[in-house]
């Protein structure tokens, strides 16, 4: 993998939105393996399908990427993603904190697990789960 590999997968997370997803064959293998804490996908068509679903469902979703670490097949990007969602957080902008764990096969990824807290992405912010999830939480570093 070389630094332009890293630099395309960057620059598509950053530009992505429901009306370009074909840039995600830029940048995942076919035989792509997704995985989030929330989600599980295999293979490039069902990726595709996946980022439809979500920006389907989202009023605007954005990456900033604030360190990449990589070695020759393997990449770790930190990064803060702003969204925003009309049933969640009286769709105001919501922060969440992750890291990205990408494999590279030829130059493409074949294997991408997203780190992050389910909690701050979703969960707190659903009504009435939400304030059951910030109650759990006050209790537990109490």
């Amino acid at each position: 993998m070389d630094k332009a590999t890293l630099d395309r997968f960057i620059n598509v997370y950053q530009t992505l939105n429901k009306d370009n997803l074909h840039l995600l064959d830029e940048i995942y293998h076919q035989d792509i393996q997704f995985s989030d804490p929330l989600h599980a996908v295999d293979g490039l068509a069902a990726l595709h399908s996946y980022f439809k679903n979500l920006y389907a469902n989202v009023i605007s979703c954005e990456f900033n990427i604030t360190d990449v670490e990589h070695t020759t097949n393997k990449a770790f990007i930190y990064w803060t993603m702003f969204y925003r969602h009309p049933k969640l957080n009286k769709g105001k902008k919501i922060a969440v904190e992750g890291h990205s764990r990408l494999v590279f096969s030829n130059e493409k990824i074949i294997q991408h697990r997203d780190y992050f807290d389910a909690g701050a992405l979703l969960y707190r912010h659903i009504p009435l789960l939400g304030s059951a999830v910030r109650f759990i939480d006050k209790r537990a570093s109490a």
